[in-house]
């Protein structure tokens, strides 16, 4: 499977678990993504994803989103997209 790098974390929040991402590419729910970095590796299928605290289905590159996820995800990991 190939990925396509689409941003970077730009900030991660605790409670609830959500990392902050600065989108250089478009991403859907349903989207499978990878978010890489120095200790963090964690594959996930994006199922809730907000703007402004406002839930959204899709956003482009330019948007700063927040997306729930797993576990604690560090600033500047590398997200990806994977695509088949």
């Amino acid at each position: 499977m190939a990925e396509e790098e689409i941003g970077k974390v730009s900030d991660f929040y605790a409670h609830p678990v959500v990392a902050g991402i600065e989108l250089t590419a478009g991403l859907k729910i349903g989207d499978k993504i990878r978010i890489k970095g120095h200790t963090t590796d964690l594959e996930m299928t994006v199922e809730s994803m907000q703007i402004d605290n406002a839930d959204i289905r899709e956003a482009k590159a330019g948007d700063s989103v927040g997306v729930k996820v797993p576990e604690h995800v560090r600033k500047h990991d590398t997200v990806y997209k994977i695509v088949d």
